[in-house]
């Protein structure tokens, strides 16, 4: 039995504020991925939903909600919720029950209506959550520990305020390329160098928004593609959804302490570092192999930092790839070319599954002018609260 399952469609809805429920975005999503794929949505063996927290419910158990709003067809059903990793987790619970052989073809599905503004604490008093303390004692809202992140880079690696403005500059004249993303609007240097501090170094443009949007993706087996008459199809290879090892001793969100190495040696890698490499081991694969890549840039430092726990440059050298222009379309590994979470916004539950739908089109070639040149493997990385690893694999 072969281990990879084929991507037959991928469908968004636009990313934006839009004042909808998500059942309306991940609906629209699904139909776009259901008519790419040309599958009937009564032939769908069981749709797994990547469920989102707002508004009571998590995601009105987002897994039959889609089902419902689909029409009821007898489908099996399933729901995930792991923060921003939700996406990968609802890719990688689709591709288990298509290699157990419990279905022939599954939709994914994901959607956000987002808050207006930053991400803030759900009411209720809940003093066994690190997400609820650390606003609460801290007042430490999410761009907080963007500008830690940011400042650690400029004193270990020399990063400066404009290699970070550089990041949303390429980010934004290829968002402006994606007929999908929120900001379709190119920046300068001096246009980000001019918008409001946040959380210091970092300014408003450095720092990503908060959207509402769907994604959504049909996967099948490879059996079942060949009959389907998809001769090659792009196909899951790999997905990543490790967890941390002790002692973490990288401050993450929502943490606000790190782990102590006094009785235990500190393991060998990062675990944003762990979630790349659990990723390429069971590809068999190395970055070498990458022709690009979708990463979450939840800021433009954040995206630097990725450069190096992907594996694209050494510790230290991100920056040295951004000002070569590698990682920009044309380079030798571009890295955001569907405009990254800077050109989108976050849209929780659905931004993983818009990567694999970023790597779909790439590999196909259907890009458009932002189509990167013989693409042929892509790998996206995410990361969600409390220990959720995202990284997926795509090969043609």
């Amino acid at each position: 039995m072969t281990d990879d399952v084929a991507v037959l469609g991928a469908g968004l809805h636009p990313w934006g504020k839009w004042g909808r429920s998500f059942v309306a975005y991940g609906t629209v999503a699904a139909r776009a991925a259901l008519a790419e794929a040309g599958v009937a949505w009564r032939d769908v063996g069981s749709i797994v939903g990547a469920a989102t927290v707002r508004g009571g419910y998590p995601g009105h158990v987002a897994g039959a909600t889609f089902a419902k709003a689909l029409g009821w067809q007898g489908a099996r059903t399933a729901s995930v919720y792991a923060a921003c990793a939700s996406g990968a987790q609802a890719v990688n619970a689709a591709r288990a029950q298509i290699l157990a052989g419990l279905a022939d073809v599954v939709l994914v599905v994901g959607a956000e209506s987002a808050p207006k503004g930053f991400f803030r604490p759900a009411g209720g008093d809940r003093p066994d959550d690190p997400d609820w303390l650390r606003f609460r004692i801290l007042g430490a809202a999410n761009p907080m520990y963007f500008g830690l992140y940011a400042r650690r880079r400029m004193a270990v690696h020399g990063d400066t305020i404009d290699d970070f403005a550089q990041v949303k500059v390429k980010n934004a004249a290829m968002g402006a390329l994606n007929p999908n993303a929120r900001y379709r609007k190119r920046v300068t240097l001096d246009e980000v160098a001019a918008s409001t501090v946040v959380a210091d170094p970092l300014r408003l443009l450095d720092i990503c928004a908060t959207s509402d949007g769907g994604a959504a993706l049909v996967l099948s087996s490879m059996e079942f593609a060949r009959r389907h008459g998809t001769v090659a199809p792009v196909r899951i290879r790999a997905v990543s959804t490790v967890t941390p090892r002790f002692p973490n001793t990288v401050l993450d969100l929502p943490d606000i302490a790190t782990d102590s190495t006094a009785a235990v040696e500190p393991p060998g890698e990062t675990f944003r570092a762990s979630i790349a490499r659990a990723a390429y081991e069971e590809a068999g694969i190395g970055p070498q192999d990458l022709s690009l890549a979708e990463v979450y840039d939840l800021s433009t430092a954040l995206e630097l930092q990725w450069y190096e726990d992907l594996g694209l440059c050494a510790e230290g050298q991100a920056v040295k790839l951004l000002r070569e222009g590698s990682t920009t379309l044309g380079g030798r590994i571009p890295v955001n070319v569907s405009g990254g979470l800077a050109s989108f916004g976050e849209a929780v539950p659905a931004q993983a599954i818009a990567q694999v739908c970023e790597l779909t089109w790439q590999l196909r070639e259907d890009a458009g002018g932002r189509q990167v040149a013989g693409a042929r493997v892509g790998i996206t990385a995410n990361q969600g609260l409390f220990g959720h690893g995202s990284a997926v694999i795509a090969v043609r």
